[in-house]
């Protein structure tokens, strides 16, 4: 049988034609820009400063849902991708932070898995654990983000360069913030933000290619 263009060989298998065109076909969807919305694109002058990023945990790490057990037991269910993108974040240089007005020892549990060292649990005045940590590290507003979800979190998104919000936040934040992502807390929306400060550092295409070989 005669080959026709890119089509099958005799044999049945694709010829070395056709594996020719599906490795260039794949090379230009890889190379593709990914398309951004734009809010997301609006932001990423804020994002570029930001040097240390802070998130809540009930509605941000986590849907918001809280399970009791026997005794003072309380399990919450955290997400894997917003995992990955934390590790991500700060391998690029951007440390990461968690303040939260409850006590958890889950919450403990998951930053020692992340390597997450400044953690504030119980602190319901997050303003003054932000400003202790402004103090601590030299830092100024404009190079710190947080990710909120409710009106405990307003005096500190108010006060972050970069202040953004899950989908699943409630209005009041959601009209305050200078991004709200399109996923909701505890399904992505921290992955959602950690690339969204890794592209702005132009560092997002880096970190993809550790995995994209």
């Amino acid at each position: 049988m005669v080959e026709q263009g890119c089509g099958l060989a005799g044999t049945g298998y694709p010829s070395d034609c056709a594996l020719t065109e599906a490795l260039r076909a794949r090379a230009m969807q890889r190379n593709r820009p990914i398309e951004r919305s734009p809010a997301w694109q609006a932001v990423l002058p804020r994002a570029a400063a930001v040097q240390l990023l802070l998130l809540d945990v009930d509605g941000v790490l986590t849907d918001g849902s809280i399970t009791y057990g026997t005794g003072d037991l309380e399990t919450k269910r955290f997400n894997t991708q917003d995992g990955l993108g934390i590790r991500l974040l700060q391998e690029s240089g951007v440390a990461v932070g968690i303040i939260t007005a409850r006590t958890s020892e889950a919450v403990a549990r998951r930053a020692r898995d992340l390597h997450i060292s400044q953690v504030y649990q119980g602190k319901s005045d997050k303003l003054l654990v932000y400003e202790d940590i402004l103090k601590q590290t030299g830092l100024r507003p404009p190079q710190t983000a947080y990710i909120g979800d409710d009106w405990m979190d307003l005096p500190l998104l108010n006060r972050v360069g970069f202040a953004a919000a899950p989908a699943n936040a409630v209005v009041e934040i959601r009209q305050r913030v200078h991004y709200t992502t399109e996923r909701g807390g505890g399904s992505g929306a921290v992955r959602e933000v950690c690339d969204l400060i890794l592209e702005a550092r132009g560092q997002y295409l880096r970190m993809l290619a550790q995995f994209d070989r």
